[in-house]
């Protein structure tokens, strides 16, 4: 199958999952690079004035502001300064960003090919040689200060246990930190998500429930559904879908 075929527009969570199922079919190692102070790396086309902060006013110049020459946490156009160098970067290092995925990139090897998947200052790196990886590693280390995480074992709140010959992806931590947000930690399960023996009743007098914590839960119950495909059966049966 085409490589721009595989990785078709899709959500980024998915993205590292098809990578992840990639790199489990294949027998790669997945790795993980994270850049310090990605932000800060931004180049700006436009030209910005800032005011001069506290503490940092120029003697005799309270009246002026400052020109950026760089991006910086906080601006607008950080985000995509910061992107437009990373893409920049890996272009110049032989890589092709795929046309319908602009979070993946690929450069070919005479053994095989090299994976890099990019969420803002996060990098997973796959393909079936580890010299290729290692070599890719001390490049990027030239043009940013990166921090090599080593094998990939936790990205975007999920856990990866990498075996021989299998990857484990898991939420566990993920789920606990749901359960107490909801006040439900040490509760015990049951096969039916309705309290017992309920009575509603249109002249209920109970507070309504807090809709912007409502809607959070129901957030996180589908970012679960990426580990737990399970949930989306009972998620449906009862109308949260």
């Amino acid at each position: 199958m085409d490589f721009d075929e595989v990785f078709a527009p899709v959500a980024r969570i998915e993205t590292v999952r098809l990578l992840i199922a990639l790199a489990a079919q294949k027998g790669w190692q997945v790795h993980h690079l994270d850049v310090k102070s990605a932000f800060l790396n931004g180049d700006l086309v436009e030209e910005v004035y800032v005011q001069q902060p506290p503490g940092f006013v120029v003697e005799g110049g309270s009246g002026k502001v400052l020109k950026l020459k760089k991006a910086f946490y906080g601006l607008r156009q950080a985000p995509r300064a910061w992107n437009a160098r990373l893409d920049s970067e890996l272009i110049k290092l032989g890589f092709d960003r795929n046309p319908l995925e602009h979070a993946v990139y690929r450069r070919s090897h005479s053994d095989g090919c090299l994976l890099v998947g990019v969420y803002v200052d996060d990098l997973i790196i796959t393909g079936p040689n580890r010299a290729n990886i290692d070599a890719f590693k001390q490049e990027m280390m030239k043009s940013f200060s990166m921090s090599d995480l080593g094998l990939l074992s936790y990205y975007l709140g999920i856990q990866v246990t990498q075996e021989r010959g299998m990857i484990m992806l898991c939420q566990s931590s993920y789920t606990l930190k749901i359960l107490e947000q909801a006040g439900m930690k040490g509760c015990n399960p049951c096969h039916v998500p309705m309290e017992n023996r309920l009575k509603l009743s249109k002249n209920y007098k109970t507070p309504p429930v807090d809709k912007t914590k409502y809607r959070s839960v129901i957030g996180s119950l589908r970012y679960l559904v990426n580990t737990r495909p399970d949930i989306a059966y009972q998620k449906q049966a009862i109308g949260l879908l």
